[in-house]
């Protein structure tokens, strides 16, 4: 009976083999997803909407409606994202926090305590609706690496703590990831479900996935889990002796049939994320053919990128949430610098200590987008009492996605949130204090901005007379940016102030000729 009800347990994934059809997708655009609510949305790490002050100048539909012919449909990628459902999703939890306090060794932490990660995972359980803390514990081990990972005396210690807590229906481990071993160890030892910071953090991404691509990129991060569920399911199947049969007729283990049908559903999202990868890069050179520069904040989860990037463009439409993990999906937003020169804020996912790579893996490819901005802006919550730990998380997720060097040695670093502290002083002049929330320091941002916008782009600042009767001065006020004109009547003529791209002034010569105002 046991075994039968195994079985049944994989029917949905044994008898339903979803597959991309090659119908056209609706998308007209993609949907930004990015506001503070109830339920939760969060939008990762992927291009996947522009909003701009003026749609005019430009737009996310304005790709060739033939290159929309393989993207995935809307029902496609539901599908697979319903298709399987790691346990616990959806339901209510009430959780018991255990975090494994490494006092020395290679993975001891050293730039935070294990009070401070502890609050952190509290935060991400206390972020999923229905979920509650019903108890802690910080509990010292010198073998995190082993299957248990504390010892014999602390382990019985835990469990007992565990049973004696009542309404307990799992257990987070607040480890970045634990092994199919240790999880069924632990499980069994238990008797409740167990998670660990992987499954917990893919739990929020999963509750809050709004778009075709979060949802693509949460489905193969949870493959995974899919494994390690799979391999215990197997583990008990095997201890009943069932878990060697053959599917009749197919000559094939269950285990086979099952590690098989993941590898086709594996292969599945990769070919969907691959064409919407492909439909990302023609936006992309969209918006460098428009010469539009483009500025990407990032930084800690929750350290106020959204907020900033509303107070920065004016975009109603941008509901920030204090929230961890509120942005999921990368998002575009045009704003104004002072010399009235547009540029794209490109909002990011926010990065997390200790988020496994696998996961850094799945969302990587919407990361591109970093890589090929004009600067990057590095948002911190300067009144975190990790703000430091949190800097140096950020600082290897970068590493790891190898930005280019230009990048990090122009990117800007923003202390956010001094609102919260008080008498806050900056002691390092490289350093933009502001409060995204107030408004505080946002003038100096805005021109800190511009001046590596123009190194970075090798735009120049000219000064060029056009005669009025031609229509050199619509043309410079299309392609390039106009911050003054000084009419002469009687000469029929205008001196403009331009900032212009080596390219369109180009373009511009070739076309009109020019003559550059001296003392310039």
């Amino acid at each position: 009976m046991i075994f039968l009800r195994r079985i049944k347990s994989w029917l949905p994934l044994l008898l339903h083999r979803p597959c991309f059809t090659q119908k056209t997708a609706a998308t007209s655009g993609l949907v930004h997803a990015a506001s503070r609510g109830s339920p939760p949305q969060l939008r990762p790490f992927s291009l996947s909407a522009c909003v701009l002050m003026n749609p005019d100048d430009f737009s996310c539909n304005s790709v060739a409606a033939g290159e929309d012919q393989d993207v995935p449909g809307d029902s496609e990628v539901d599908e697979i994202f319903q298709q399987q459902v790691p346990a616990g999703v959806g339901e209510g939890q009430r959780i018991f926090i255990v975090h494994p306090d490494v006092k020395w060794g290679s993975r001891k932490q050293h730039l935070t305590t294990a009070e401070l990660m502890m609050a952190e995972a509290v935060g991400l359980v206390n972020t999923l609706d229905n979920w509650t803390v019903v108890d802690q514990l910080i509990l010292s081990t010198k073998t995190p690496e082993k299957k248990r990972i504390f010892g014999k005396g602390n382990f019985q210690y835990l469990t007992e703590k565990i049973r004696q807590t009542g309404g307990i229906t799992a257990v987070f481990v607040n480890v970045e990831r634990l092994s199919a071993l240790s999880e069924r160890e632990f499980e069994e030892a238990w008797g409740v479900k167990v998670f660990d910071r992987y499954s917990v953090v893919l739990h929020i991404f999963r509750c809050n996935a709004k778009t075709k691509e979060a949802k693509l990129q949460i489905s193969l991060a949870e493959i995974p889990l899919l494994r390690s569920r799979l391999k215990n399911e197997m583990a008990n199947l095997d201890q009943q002796g069932g878990g060697s049969r053959y599917i009749s007729g197919s000559g094939e283990t269950l285990y086979e049939v099952q590690q098989r049908l993941l590898k086709e559903r594996e292969a599945k999202i990769r070919s969907a994320l691959e064409k919407l990868r492909r439909k990302r890069l023609l936006l992309r050179s969209q918006r460098k053919h428009r010469e539009f520069p483009v500025v990407s904040v990032l930084g800690y989860t929750n350290c106020g990128k959204t907020t900033l990037i509303k107070a920065l463009t004016g975009d109603s439409g941008l509901q920030p949430r204090n929230q961890l993990f509120a942005t999921l999906d990368v998002t575009v937003h045009a704003g104004q610098l002072p010399s009235h020169m547009t540029v794209l804020y490109v909002d990011t996912i926010g990065f997390l200590s200790q988020l496994p790579h696998q996961l850094i893996d799945s969302f990587s490819a919407t990361l591109e987008d970093i890589k090929h901005s004009d600067l990057l802006v590095h948002v911190r919550d300067i009144s975190h009492p990790e703000t430091e730990n949190q800097r140096v998380n950020v600082f290897r997720v970068l590493k790891n996605l190898q930005i280019p060097d230009r990048l990090m040695s122009s990117m800007i670093e923003v202390h956010n949130k001094i609102d919260l502290i008080d008498s806050y002083e900056c002691v390092n002049p490289d350093v933009i204090p502001i409060s995204a929330l107030e408004g505080r320091g946002l003038d100096k941002l805005r021109k800190a901005v511009e001046e590596e916008i123009l190194k970075s782009t090798g735009k120049q600042v000219l000064a060029l007379r056009v005669d009025l009767s031609s229509h050199q001065l619509s043309w410079l006020y299309r392609e390039a940016t106009v911050q003054d004109v000084q009419v002469n009547a009687d000469e029929g003529s205008a001196v403009v102030k331009v900032i212009i791209s080596n390219a369109a002034y180009g373009r511009y010569n070739k076309q009109f000729g020019s003559k550059l105002k001296t003392g310039l």
